[in-house]
């Protein structure tokens, strides 16, 4: 496995096990939270680019709480001052959508032919 992979993978396991954002935790969020999470991750990597005194593309600031687009409360946005590190955690929580769409597919699947 790639470094890059290895690090979403330990930063999706972290999630799980220390936060316990889990299977059922995710399943709560089928509005898109998770990839607007993501997004602001991203933004925070892209925005390290800039410089701390600089404006990235959108008017985000590193650090900076992106409060039109972050889904939960102000207290879980915890961005880095590593792009890599906010990418991990972008990487993970797309890793967490994909399992969540995953579940219900197969959910609605034995629905049907339970």
């Amino acid at each position: 496995m790639n470094k890059g992979a290895w690090r979403i993978t330990q930063e999706r396991i972290r999630q799980i096990e220390e936060e316990g954002f889990g299977r059922f935790h995710d399943a709560d969020h089928e509005n898109g939270e998770l990839l607007e999470a993501a997004h602001c991750y991203m933004m925070a990597a892209q925005a390290s680019y800039y410089g701390t005194d600089n404006v990235s593309f959108d008017g985000f600031h590193p650090g900076e709480y992106p409060s039109q687009y972050w889904p939960w409360h102000r207290k879980w946005w915890k961005p880095s001052e590593s792009p890599i590190r906010n990418l991990e955690k972008a990487g993970a929580l797309v890793a967490a959508e994909i399992d969540r769409l995953s579940h219900a597919i197969e959910r609605e699947v034995n629905e049907e032919t339970g």
